[in-house]
């Protein structure tokens, strides 16, 4: 029975925590008084380009979704990826992948360290 039971509960966990999360997406979209905002976009063609600089200009961090992209076009993908880095580092601005299909672009003075650090235990 208590097998029946711990297999039982961590659904109900697992489903706990995914409501848990999906709470957190559930905030007013309102703009807070604040001197940057960390924006989500999705980067799918040239616009979405354009927008994503667009917003590191206006001093914002970018955590950009590239997932639809790198599974339908992979070179395009590297296109835009190469005109960002590019248009980024010009206004010494900074750009990195932090996962497998997310991409972090930041304003001036803002600068990411993409050396990774091992904890001490």
């Amino acid at each position: 029975m208590a097998l029946f039971d711990k297999v039982f509960k961590s659904k109900t966990d697992d489903a706990d925590v995914e409501e848990f999360l999906n709470a957190l997406d559930e905030q007013e979209d309102t703009t807070p008084d604040a001197d940057a905002l960390v924006k989500p976009m999705s980067l799918n063609d040239d616009q979405d380009c354009e927008a994503v600089v667009k917003e590191a200009k206006a001093g914002n961090i970018v955590l950009l979704n590239i997932e639809a992209l790198a599974k339908r076009n992979a070179m395009k993908l590297r296109e835009l990826v190469t005109v960002l880095k590019g248009q980024v580092g010009a206004m010494d601005g900074d750009i990195a992948r932090i996962s497998h299909d997310r991409i972090l672009v930041t304003p001036t003075r803002v600068k990411i360290i993409k050396k990774r650090e091992t904890m001490e235990r």
